[in-house]
């Protein structure tokens, strides 16, 4: 069967189907269905919790197996490996094998890493045993030195004579009976450099000053063998007498994190047990690096079969998740489903529904029969990669009704275009341009990879704004600016001095000596005393008009809309005043523009449309433009004035005297194809109670209408934006080449040229073609999403969101 042709204007007729699929072969028809992607179904069993469905053990197993695929990526993404593309040698895996696989791994994995930790655990204490032998033995031996130099002293001092400057005592301090000299104990280790002060405070005050600390800084950071953190230490000894001494040392070493590590005082001793821990840490070092190559070679293989294996659990879980959604007819043997599909897929679905019978070998087929329903079906339109951004737009501010005409077809033209009129500049346009030329020659790689979220928001709009920056190029050319520079790109200009020298140009001025200039702007406006009164006019004038024309076509959109729904009634009385209304005053602001701009005339327009209000009778004098302006312009009024009790009068009473007579069995017409929220409650009055809330129905009506009165006046002033942005943008380009760039050049100085041009370029990109892009590109969603649509548009839908395993969610628990 051929594919449905595109259609972006309504949305794809739906049906509500009801599936009746055999037990057997029901997990492979919604496998068949999840790859074809064109079935949404509904849960018939609301009133069962998660827990109560018939699937939810599986669902249950499903999620225990995604939990040890997530340990297993965290274990691979800590070890540096990503799970690769590469196809994977078991193609056939199951569900039941995958199951054992992944329990047997995640044992394997939990079971390495305890002992790769255990080991490096031991391996970091032997580093810091070792730093407290060579540091502590280094202060031994220089107290030995010191102590051993102090005894030759002495012993010089006892063989010569004694000076008068020796101290009386010393004779009697060095020959104290060693068995009456105090021995001192000693505790070693590392503490902490960022604790090693409060410490050393600490053992002072709890000791009342009774011990002696000596403290070394480690230069390297050390890793702690309980935290695993790099942290700077030192190595400290504490001396001190007695064993409440050492108790409190030790209670206050525990307390502040330092690790204890035992130390002899004999060199024969240190220099053994300095081999011993040496031969342990090359022995470590050994086992950690084979511990570590076996895991790096496992994590390896399960990176190359990660992608399958996760794919799989994504669709089980998501086929169970659907089952549960099913229920049972009564005699247990068959699934019962139901759901919306695109009647263009009919024959696909009966297709994959068979095939999935035939795999299954089931002696029943499924059947596939259409529901009637009055249920507002969802909303689906086949998009590409280029118009897709445009629903987007149009989707953010809310999804269409059910068949409903899109603003999405003419999003496509109007909104960059719109864009493109605040931001006329083709130097600007052609830079907008090439960054997204880059997106769209490069979209197979970088679809494939994580840009960021501002770039990946860039990315994923591209042809958005490649056609912002066609139309900008096309708007730039019309108000000849390049980067804020004129050139004569078609032609030369129309004008030209009266003589060679041009002297009498700034005080006589300029006049026409050739035919007006064939495509936009004429290129000596820019630079001239009136360039800025000129470009004003034009562009608050283009500027209503364009706003006019696109508030007319939303308004013909709900003509059509209507009209498509069998909706007289929002044809007469809603679509026909508010045409009449808008035209009457801003369609005829329009023609007068037009009029003026064809015949040269100097009339006032700001007069000539206050006083067809304040004094429509008086007569218009220099203003007139044409003939029968006056009577015109009267006739128009009162058109004006009828169109408002048009608007708010007849429908209401129309709603009431239909609701009459369908309740009295004369007539019977259903309402839900209306646009009007009031009109759904009346359709579903026909299930629940019969009451017409006139009120209500006026009250809504009143709103309507003086949302519509007060919005033709405000919205049109709306797009004056477009002219306020457009002047904005021409200012700020034209303040950055002639204050940065020509400044620059006046100097003639390479450096300060070089300077300026750096400037220009940082300010260009930087304010014009990032803030002022994102800036034009809201003004013109604002534009979009409040005067246009909100003449036609109701955006109450929902989306078409089909069972499909392309849609799985790389992050789905």
């Amino acid at each position: 069967m051929s594919s449905p042709t595109m259609d972006l204007l309504r949305s794809e007729p739906m049906q509500l189907a009801q599936l009746i699929i055999p037990m057997e072969s029901a997990h492979r028809t919604i496998s068949y269905l999840g790859d074809l992607g064109l079935f949404q179904f509904k849960d018939l069993n609301t009133e069962k919790s998660p827990f109560q469905r018939t699937y939810a053990a599986q669902i249950k197993r499903c999620g225990e197996m995604a939990r040890k695929l997530r340990f297993l990526k965290d274990q691979m993404t800590k070890a540096g490996f990503s799970p690769s593309s590469r196809c994977s040698f078991d193609t056939r895996v199951t569900l039941d094998e995958l199951e054992v696989k992944l329990g047997e791994l995640e044992e394997e994995l939990i079971e390495v890493n305890a002992n790769s930790d255990k080991l490096q655990r031991s391996h970091n204490e032997l580093l810091e045993y070792k730093l407290v032998l060579q540091k502590a033995g280094e202060f031994f031996h220089s107290a030995q030195s010191i102590a051993a130099a102090q005894n030759h002293e002495f012993e010089a001092n006892v063989m010569g004579e004694v000076s008068i400057d020796s101290p009386l005592l010393l004779e009697q301090e060095m020959s104290v009976d060693p068995s009456k000299q105090v021995k001192l104990g000693f505790v070693s280790g590392l503490v902490a450099r960022e604790k090693s002060m409060a410490f050393e405070r600490i053992l002072f005050r709890a000791t009342r000053g009774n011990v002696f600390l000596k403290q070394v800084a480690v230069e390297d950071p050390v890793i702690d063998p309980l935290s695993g953190d790099k942290i700077e230490k030192n190595v400290f000894v504490i001396f001190y007498s007695g064993e409440r001494a050492r108790m409190k040392v030790t209670k206050i070493c525990d307390a502040f994190g330092a690790n204890r590590y035992p130390f002899t005082d004999d060199i024969a001793k240190q220099y053994q047990t300095i081999s011993e821990v040496s031969g342990k840490l090359s022995e470590l070092k050994t086992t950690i690096d084979v511990g570590q190559l076996q895991r790096s070679n496992l994590l390896r293989t399960i990176s190359f079969e990660f992608e399958q294996w996760n794919l799989l659990v994504k669709k089980e879980k998501s086929i169970y998740h659907i089952l549960n959604m099913l229920s049972f007819d009564v005699t247990k043997k068959c699934l019962v489903g139901e759901g919306w599909c695109p009647i263009s897929a009919t024959d696909q679905i009966k297709n994959t529904l068979q095939q999935a019978s035939l795999d299954s070998n089931s002696l029943v087929g499924a059947i596939f029969q259409v529901l009637q329903t009055e249920e507002s079906p969802p909303t689906h339109f086949r998009t590409n990669k280029f118009t897709s951004a445009f629903q987007e737009i149009v989707d953010a501010y809310g999804v269409a009704k059910y068949q409903e005409a899109n603003p999405g077809v003419f999003t496509i033209v109007t909104f960059p275009f719109l864009f493109a009129v605040m931001f006329g500049d083709w130097g600007h346009g052609l830079c907008l341009f090439l960054a997204t030329l880059y997106f769209i020659l490069r979209e197979k790689k970088l679809s494939h990879q994580k840009l960021g979220d501002i770039m990946e928001m860039a990315f994923g709009g591209r042809y958005v704004i490649m056609m912002m920056a066609l139309f900008s190029i096309y708007t730039g050319l019309i108000y000849n600016e390049f980067f804020s520079v004129p050139f004569e790109l078609f032609g030369r200009s129309a004008y030209d001095c009266r003589d060679s020298s041009c002297r009498d140009a700034s005080t006589v001025g300029l006049i026409k000596v050739r035919g007006t200039y064939p495509f936009g702007v004429d290129p000596k406006w820019h630079g001239t005393r009136s360039e800025l009164p000129f470009l004003n006019s034009l562009k608050m004038k283009m500027s209503i008009l364009l706003g006019i024309a696109q508030m007319n076509l939303g308004i013909v959109l709900s003509y059509f809309n209507a009209k498509f729904f069998g909706n007289d009634i929002n044809i007469w009385y809603q679509f026909v005043p508010q045409i009449i209304f808008l035209n009457s005053l801003f369609g005829y602001l329009s023609l007068l523009i037009i009029v003026k701009w064809c015949s040269g005339s100097q009339a006032d327009l700001y007069h000539v449309m206050i006083y067809m209000f304040l004094s429509p009778t008086a007569d218009l004098g220099d203003n007139q433009l044409f003939f029968g302006q006056k009577y015109l312009q009267i006739l128009l009024l009162l058109f004006a004035l009828v169109a408002v009790p048009w608007m708010l009068f007849p429908k209401p009473l129309l709603l009431k005297k239909q609701h009459q007579e369908r309740h009295r069995g004369q007539a019977y017409r259903p309402l839900y194809s209306t646009e009007d929220s009031f009109e759904l409650e009346i359709q579903s009055d026909l299930h629940g109670h019969e009451e017409f809330e006139f009120s209500e129905v006026f009250v809504h009506q009143f709103i309507h209408t003086i949302e519509f009165v007060l919005g033709a006046v405000s919205n049109t002033a709306s797009y004056l934006r477009l002219w306020a942005l457009s002047l904005a943008h021409s200012e700020l380009s034209s303040v950055f080449y002639d204050k940065v760039l020509l400044l620059a050049w006046g100097f003639n100085n390479v450096i300060i040229l070089i300077i300026g041009i750096i400037v220009f370029i940082c300010a260009t990109v930087g304010v014009l073609l990032l803030m002022e892009t994102l800036s034009a590109f809201l003004h013109a969603l604002r534009l979009h999403w409040v005067e246009f649509q909100s003449k036609f548009y109701e955006g109450d839908g929902y989306k078409f969101y089909p069972f499909s395993f392309a849609s799985l969610s790389e992050d789905e628990e």
